[in-house]
């Protein structure tokens, strides 16, 4: 059997810490989660491969996307449809549950992957991979 010097804790470990804030931003802690992973981001931004580089831009991106999707359409609607409209509420609240939820799962796979150590992208809202990732 060939021995390695290969550790993956070494390559995997920000990407994983990224992934890890950005759902708990998104779970337990939004705002202070969120303010962790910029600074994890401004902390280790020259100092890191392209592929845990790569995935602290994904999850940057992807939480000032989840934020402004979340807080501005679910805004969007109440206003179009008026806060006393009960009709307001259930759509207001089936966008909310639906949008954060695919968050959330978006999230999930970012995780499995950086554990696997292998780049992701966001569908539709993330940032382009770099080249050698």
């Amino acid at each position: 059997m060939p021995v390695s010097n290969y550790n993956p804790t070494q390559k995997t470990g920000l990407a994983i810490a990224a992934e890890s804030l950005y759902l708990v931003n998104l779970l337990l802690l939004p705002g202070l989660a969120f303010a962790l992973l910029l600074l994890l981001y401004l902390r280790e931004r020259n100092r890191v491969s392209a592929f845990t580089l790569s995935h602290l831009q994904q999850t940057i991106s992807a939480s000032i996307w989840a934020g402004i999707l979340l807080f501005l359409m679910s805004l969007l609607i109440v206003l179009l449809g008026g806060v006393d409209g009960p009709y307001t509420w259930v759509i207001v609240i089936v966008y909310f549950t639906m949008a954060h939820s695919t968050f959330i799962l978006l999230g999930m796979v970012g995780l499995i992957k950086a554990l696997a150590g292998q780049c992701w992208k966001f569908p539709l809202i993330g940032r382009p991979l770099p080249e050698d990732c």
